[in-house]
């Protein structure tokens, strides 16, 4: 049977936040941001969970995320890196006998069971997927002087989320050929995967409610959204 792993990003500082404790970390309710991704993970059907942290939270994620609230499907705590793209280039490597993996930012705290399998299934099927929500706005394209040059079809416009999935193979070959660019303006892994593999990424419906925390206006829509999505 090919293993599934989840790998949740929960490295970053959250300079946007404005607090000395970062996001992830934050009290949403009774419990820490990063918590209600890795419960939701841990009752789904992946085989195990990869939780990447800052080198010096490890213990503290052991501890006090993973051993008090009993997060058995943890089979890894790692530290990361600089970059979001090095946090899962090291997760990546720790993923040794995995055939899929399932990458979720940790400040995402109303991820569902059924976006994972929604992504598990797909990811057997295409190799690359992603959760994605269709923009509600019109988006502009514009010019390095701010004059707007192209109005995109808003139907075909999506706001990409996570968790995104892979096969873990072609993902790792990716971050390979990654050392060979002068320049990393990558912002996620499927634009990694389609520019230097030229794999498609199958979109998966996502949901509105499936935030990134990332400033403090963010955490008071959470709360909102904690009563609703979560009860």
């Amino acid at each position: 049977m090919d293993k599934v792993t989840a790998i949740v990003l929960a490295a970053g500082r959250g300079s946007r936040m404005k607090s000395d404790i970062q996001k992830q970390f934050m009290l949403l309710g009774d419990y820490p941001v990063v918590y209600y991704s890795l419960r939701t993970f841990n009752e789904s059907d992946v085989d195990d969970i990869i939780l990447v942290t800052g080198e010096h939270d490890i213990e503290y994620c052991k501890q006090e995320i993973v051993g008090k609230y009993k997060i058995s499907k943890v089979s890894k705590v790692i530290a990361g890196g600089k970059e979001r793209y090095d946090s899962v280039r090291c997760a990546l490597l720790a993923a040794k006998d995995s055939k899929y993996v399932i990458i979720h930012d940790g400040a995402r705290p109303f991820v569902t069971k059924e976006m994972i399998d929604s992504s598990i299934a797909n990811v057997k099927k295409y190799g690359a997927c992603t959760i994605a929500v269709p923009v509600k706005d019109t988006i502009k394209i514009v010019d390095e002087d701010n004059f707007g040059i192209d109005t995109p079809d808003r139907k075909y416009v999506y706001q990409i989320q996570t968790p995104q999935s892979f096969d873990k193979e072609l993902l790792l070959s990716c971050y390979k050929k990654l050392n060979e660019l002068s320049e990393t303006n990558i912002t996620d892994d499927t634009m990694l995967v389609e520019m230097l593999s030229g794999t498609k990424t199958k979109i998966l419906e996502g949901a509105y409610t499936n935030i990134k925390i990332t400033t403090p206006e963010d955490i008071k829509i959470a709360k909102i959204f904690l009563k609703n999505v979560l009860t």
